[in-house]
């Protein structure tokens, strides 16, 4: 019989892994395996193209349809630049706060998860655990639906999926989806003091990015659905985090390229404000080519994450709302897994420990009795599937 692992002894062992989403997670997944197989538990892998990184999904339990997903990521954002006045790879327990990367976001709930594997076998579960735990969410989630995927052809259908993002243990039944794409502006260099005659790339993508401006004012100012108002903010939104180009002060820049990322409110197509970015960018870059014939803007899409929408009578919203005994309706604006399950068909939802504001932060934390909730959680579910 394996040593019976503490759910903090399991997030020790997790936050140890330093499985920044740049880096590979094949050690925390080889110990995660061990781990399962030790209570004789058979763990999947689906690897990433280049085989540096993969997801890892398993059941616990009979081989029957009908029983409950977690689902986590593995993956957690830098801490470079950060001021930490802890080590962020080790836990550190300071006045009912557990610090260190990814304990909020979402280790803690990774953990939570595994500890209660043990728990569904001791007590003979009638329907499966089944984990699933994921890479590069921080990265647009793209490490998910090739797993999802393979549980719906590899596994029993289950009948929910709760997302363990932070949530303070409340039921969120709706999300935004997410879309990115990377936006590379081709100019053509001149001396600026006859800039006329050449294209600053960084001058013209600043057109687009003034572009995504104007559309969030638009979209800000107008009446939101009744599916729209529950979000906040209540309007879909544009956005620019990053931008690199140019190569001197007097030189028009041949390169510009920077990420756009829309946030979606459900009951909008992600699509169709894709379609209208490449229209405004195929505007402005007949403009460039209208100076120098051989300049490009260049449109990549990076990632794709489905909306979760509110589901009529859902399943998984039914069995969060009993092992919680939350009757609110909670909606976030970040994007999830949840809506790639929702999107293959299975009930989902998001119910985590923890506060938001806390992921990717200098310490981050999750409170004690959060994590201590999320272990009543999971006793409350084993029970559930044991009938």
């Amino acid at each position: 019989m394996p040593q019976r692992l503490t759910p903090r002894q399991i997030l020790d062992r997790l936050v140890a892994f330093r499985t920044v989403s740049r880096d590979s997670n094949l050690d925390l997944v080889d110990w995660v395996e061990d781990y399962l197989a030790g209570w004789g538990v058979s763990a999947r892998r689906v690897y990433n193209t280049e085989g540096t990184k993969a997801a890892l999904y398993a059941s616990a339990g009979p081989d029957v349809a009908g029983g409950v997903v977690l689902s986590g990521h593995t993956d957690v954002v830098p801490v470079d630049g950060q001021d930490w006045t802890t080590d962020p790879w080790q836990v550190v327990e300071h006045d009912g706060r557990l610090y260190g990367r990814g304990v909020c976001d979402m280790k803690g709930f990774d953990a939570l998860a595994l500890a209660a594997v043990p728990l569904a076998l001791e007590r003979g579960v009638k329907r499966p655990l089944q984990i699933a735990l994921s890479y590069d969410e921080e990265l647009g989630c793209t490490g998910a639906p090739p797993m999802i995927a393979a549980m719906a052809a590899g596994l029993p259908r289950a009948s929910a999926v709760v997302v363990g993002e932070p949530s303070m243990m409340k039921l969120v039944n709706g999300h935004k989806g997410g879309h990115g794409l990377r936006v590379h502006v081709e100019g053509f260099e001149v001396h600026s003091s006859i800039l006329h005659t050449g294209v600053s790339a960084i001058m013209e993508g600043a057109r687009l990015i003034d572009w995504a401006n104007r559309v969030n004012e638009a979209n800000r100012a107008k009446q939101p659905s009744d599916l729209a108002a529950l979000f906040d903010p209540p309007w879909t939104t544009l956005h620019v985090g990053t931008i690199q180009g140019g190569t001197a002060e007097n030189i028009t820049a041949r390169d510009c390229s920077f990420g756009m990322a829309f946030r979606v409110v459900p009951g909008e197509d992600p699509l169709e404000w894709v379609a209208r970015l490449r229209a405004e960018a195929a505007r402005i870059e007949a403009g460039m080519q209208a100076v120098r014939p051989e300049t490009r803007i260049w449109l990549e899409e990076k990632f794709f994450v489905p909306p979760l929408k509110p589901e009529t009578q859902g399943a998984a919203e039914a069995l969060v709302r009993r092992l919680t005994g939350d009757n609110d309706t909670g909606v976030v604006s970040y994007g999830t897994e949840a809506g790639q399950f929702q999107a293959e068909g299975y009930s989902a939802v998001v119910c985590g420990p923890g506060d938001i504001a806390q992921a990717h932060q200098p310490d981050e934390w999750l409170a004690v009795d959060q994590f201590e909730a999320g272990w009543r959680f999971m006793e409350s579910l084993v029970e559930e599937l044991c009938q």
